[in-house]
């Protein structure tokens, strides 16, 4: 970077940067400092908070494991290891301008930030991709417990291959007396790698996921509020099981859409930086780069709420996570949530036959039709 970058490299949260800098140290008021401390303990403490607990929710309960939430796992799992690594170390790089945490650990900041990023959104799209299975081609396989296992250890694989030229190129030096965690690119082509490995990274790590889980959720919400329940059973399970699948959906493009406002700041700012090298040269510019890291890692902290605001499941699930704490009270209804319930064709059967019931009035049970379960099944139900 230029003669007077500030926090152009400062930040290894996606290994957008080189955390090169010319200026030992920031100066900044003990009240200002105390601020950002604040915001930045809260964003870590809610997030590290509320995806342990949607691990848990998962993990602890059979009825929670699915191929579906198997992959919002390994999405909370990211985005807890993203709060407590990347946002908690870099705020004090960014803070001070100085790395007091070793060469180990540089090579593992400049590592692990670009892997969990690239586990974060690939995990949604794998999301997308499993809806748009089960929902618009229905009869199609599914994916199973061992092929999800083995997507899940792919993502990481490339994650990690993705990441490795910044953790490769990474080195301690020493500027002013004060010691920076670099990523020294080779100097004959430096700017053109740098460059060039950042816009590679950007479009892999946030356009590409994007792009593909827009046209995926595209084709999956026309294909969902287009399709008709018949006239006899719009009280019946059919629709309940259309009603979730469309809250489901609804829900997973909350969380895309959270996580493309949150980091699309972030990805311009270093973009930018690229090109004008002199916007770090500006006393601001420390306070805008706090901003807009705090912005990019508060993402790692709305998937939880999301989940718990959207779904009954999970909702029950947080419930019954913090029955310690005095204003949560769970009932027999939450656990009732979580517990293993029959399979699907024997609650659709279940529930036609009440309806039957009902619709007969005076029918004694013993006329009532066994085994039609009301109709075609569309896919499985949505699992979140």
């Amino acid at each position: 970077m230029g003669a007077c970058a500030l926090l152009g490299d400062a930040n290894i949260s996606s290994g957008l940067e080189s955390n090169a800098t010319d200026v030992t140290a920031f100066s900044m008021p003990g009240w200002q400092l105390a601020l950002w401390a604040t915001a930045y303990l809260a964003l870590v403490l809610v997030a590290v908070t509320g995806n342990a607990t949607v691990i848990w929710i998962i993990l602890a309960h059979q009825r929670m494991r699915t191929v579906t939430n198997y992959f919002i796992v390994n999405l909370a799992l990211a985005d807890l290891c993203m709060a407590t690594f990347n946002a908690t170390f870099n705020f004090v790089y960014a803070s001070h301008n100085i790395w007091y945490f070793g060469r180990v650990f540089c090579y593992f900041q400049n590592l692990f930030p670009i892997t969990v990023t690239f586990v974060s959104i690939y995990s949604m799209t794998a999301i997308a991709a499993d809806r748009y299975m089960a929902i618009v081609h229905p009869f199609q396989p599914r994916l199973s417990a061992p092929s999800t296992k083995a997507v899940i250890a792919g993502i990481w694989l490339v994650a990690l291959a993705l990441a490795f030229p910044q953790c490769f190129y990474s080195t301690i030096t020493v500027d002013q007396g004060a010691t920076k965690c670099v990523v020294a690119w080779p100097e004959d082509s430096r700017d053109k790698s740098l460059l060039q490995y950042h816009l590679v990274v950007i479009a892999l790590i946030y356009l590409l996921p994007l792009l593909v889980m827009f046209i995926a959720y595209s084709i999956i919400g026309l294909t969902l509020w287009r399709r008709a329940v018949p006239r006899h059973q719009v009280h019946g399970a059919n629709l309940r099981h259309l009603q979730a699948k469309k809250k489901f959906v609804k829900t997973m493009v909350l969380v895309v859409v959270t996580f493309a406002i949150c980091w699309l700041p972030y990805h311009l700012y270093f973009i930018l930086g690229n090109f004008r090298e002199d916007i770090y040269c500006h006393k601001f510019i420390q306070q805008v780069y706090l901003a807009l890291f705090w912005l990019a890692m508060s993402s790692t902290m709305y998937n939880p709420i999301i989940y718990c605001s959207l779904n009954h499941r999970f909702r029950s699930g947080f419930r019954l996570a913090f029955r310690c704490c005095p204003w949560v009270t769970p009932t027999e209804e939450d656990k009732l949530e979580l517990t293993p319930t029959p399979s699907l064709s024997m609650r659709v059967k279940r529930c036609h036959t009440k309806e039957i019931l009902l619709m007969a009035g005076d029918v004694a049970p013993s006329e009532v039709p066994r085994g039609k379960a009301g109709g075609p099944q569309e896919g499985k139900p949505a699992e979140l």
